[in-house]
């Protein structure tokens, strides 16, 4: 256990990074079939799920007679708001991704769709989510004589797919799958056909939908609504659906086993305007906030969210209390990532690059902070400092999400379990580490009746909640007596 003066030293003095205690976004994945505008089309359908990885984007488009990539470092908007990168792209069918890394380095070669020639044809594939035995399969793949262009898992898939010699792509595409373990939604073309997948345990979301007759699969019904297309259904856990000019196929490869969806999608990743198994984001988001009020309510004068992320939850626990909600801080949307702070006054002065205290909500007030989660705390510390400053009176923090005491590996960027604040901490020393009055998150009973039901009822869907629990849904070959990060390193080693 670490001691409270080091551990507030240690928050005091990390080096601000705005980005650098939060929960990491997956990944984004965007793909239509048959459309005149593919390429602008998904281009504003990865726009609409930016939010899902800010480090690169790509498209891959197929024009009847070749394949044409333009995959690029930074945001959407940066990478395709030319009409010349557009114009590139011709074809009818086109597959897109945004990305945050969990595996490999940010690097072009990295940037997905991921495209290869195989026999019977080209075909690119993205990727969201994390393969738990890919490093594994990697080294069985390379000591058998495969060549990596990448350090990217999505790759394994490519190189299994390649190796079967199942006489149809669609044989060879389930072959591959039925290989890899862990949380993925796929999205590939081929020079004639569009491609879904979802986990077997449906972790990773994916959604089918349309615009003028043209299938499209993507992570989140944001990217439909963005371009006006019309939400079909969901991808059911454990599907492959095959999209051609014959129409829709559906494929169960799997055994059926009852869905786990990933429970971050509702707390954190999923835009708040998305609908997920037909729960709006926003309404559930609210309803955590108000169970919180319910489980840990506070004397106080007035809540306040750290936006963006903590916004909903704290309407819900403003409502569901009746104090006031206030924006007592103020989100700074231009914030780079590389600023340099060469100086500690410079670095004490980090936090406010993201957030500013608005004085005249807090000054002489008892405030509820809200927020989604505390990963590390740093964050937490100078935002609680903050308010302090700006004369808040008491600081009594409320969290939307259980304490998270287990890295996550199926796509979330989490850090080593004792990195984790709630790992190595009581709730009274979490307390002292952020520096707040009060503390308390959501229990975990809490958050499943926040959506909608109680935990463990076998009528209805539980999720997966590993991050609170420590109850992983799949194997965990790659990890095995090896911690996350030496896993990322022998991967990035490996390439």
């Amino acid at each position: 256990m670490v001691a409270e003066s080091s551990t507030k030293a240690s928050a005091s003095d990390a080096p601000f990074d705005p980005y650098a205690d939060r929960l990491r976004e997956e990944c984004g994945v965007f793909g239509i079939f048959g459309h005149a505008d593919a390429a602008a089309l998904t281009a504003l359908g990865l726009h609409a799920l930016q939010h899902r990885g800010q480090e690169a984007a790509g498209i891959v488009t197929f024009d009847g007679g070749r394949f044409h990539s333009e995959r690029r470092l930074g945001l959407v908007g940066d990478a395709f708001s030319e009409a010349s990168v557009i114009d590139k792209l011709k074809g009818s069918q086109a597959v897109g991704h945004v990305r945050y890394s969990t595996t490999g380095e940010t690097i072009l070669r990295n940037v997905q769709p991921l495209f290869a020639e195989l026999h019977g044809g080209g075909f690119a594939v993205a990727h969201n989510g994390n393969l738990t035995n890919g490093l594994t399969l990697r080294r069985n793949l390379v000591r058998d004589g495969a060549i990596y262009q990448s350090t990217s898992d999505t790759e394994v898939l490519l190189h299994l797919v390649a190796r079967s010699r199942k006489p149809r792509f669609i044989e060879r595409f389930v072959e591959a799958i039925r290989q890899i373990e862990g949380a993925y939604a796929f999205v590939g073309i081929t020079n004639k056909k569009l491609i879904g997948a979802r986990d077997p345990l449906g972790i990773r979301p994916l959604v089918l939908g349309e615009l003028d007759g043209a299938p499209i699969l993507t992570s989140e019904t944001c990217a439909l609504d963005i371009i006006g297309a019309r939400f079909i259904r969901e991808i059911e856990n454990g599907e492959v659906v095959v999209i051609s000019e014959s129409g829709i196929e559906s494929h169960k490869p799997f055994p059926a086993v009852p869905e786990r969806p990933c429970i971050f999608e509702y707390i954190y990743f999923a835009r708040p305007d998305s609908i997920v198994k037909g729960r709006s984001i926003y309404e559930r988001r609210k309803a955590m906030g108000a169970q919180l009020a319910l489980e840990s309510p506070a004397n106080a004068d007035v809540i306040v969210p750290v936006p963006d992320s903590g916004v909903p939850a704290a309407l819900g626990y403003a409502q569901a209390s009746g104090i006031p909600f206030e924006l007592g801080i103020i989100r700074n949307h231009y914030v780079g990532r590389t600023f340099i702070e060469p100086t500690q006054k410079v670095r004490e002065l980090g936090v406010k690059l993201k957030h500013s205290a608005n004085r005249s909500v807090v000054e002489g007030k008892s405030i509820v902070l809200v927020d989604d989660s505390i990963v590390r705390g740093t964050t937490s510390f100078k935002i609680v400092k903050m308010m302090r400053e700006a004369g808040a009176r008491e600081v009594h923090f409320r969290i939307s999400s259980p304490p998270i005491t287990h890295p996550d590996y199926y796509g979330i960027d989490t850090p080593d379990r004792e990195k984790l604040l709630a790992a190595t901490h009581s709730l009274e020393e979490m307390r002292e580490f952020v520096g707040a009055d009060s503390l308390a998150f959501i229990s975990v009973d809490g958050l499943y009746r926040a959506m909608g039901h109680e935990r463990r009822d076998p009528a209805r869907p539980q999720f997966t909640d590993h991050c609170f629990t420590g109850d992983y849904p799949t194997s965990l070959t790659d990890v095995i007596g090896e911690s996350a990060k030496q896993q990322i390193s022998l991967l990035a080693e490996a390439g």
